[in-house]
């Protein structure tokens, strides 16, 4: 349970967990974070990347911030309990 500001809000536990690959519209990724947002968890993904570039690539490619409905397990990958 969350105190903000005088309201509670009731969140439930994540769906996802970190180091969890995922797949969502657009690709695939790993969770590295999540976080309660208005009522929401919101979780930062980092997107599996793509063949070598020609030239040096420095990190990874694209970490991006979505919303639990907007994540989706890879086809025989158990949800947490």
């Amino acid at each position: 349970m969350v105190v903000f500001m005088s309201a509670v809000l009731d969140l439930t536990r994540p769906k996802f967990y970190k180091g969890q690959k995922i797949e969502f519209i657009g690709g695939f990724g790993t969770i590295i974070q999540y976080c309660p947002n208005s009522g929401y968890w919101s979780y930062l993904i980092e997107r599996e990347m793509g063949s070598e570039p020609e030239i040096a690539r420095i990190g990874y490619e694209t970490a991006i911030l979505l919303f639990e409905t907007d994540i989706i397990l890879p086809q025989n990958d158990p949800v947490a309990a």
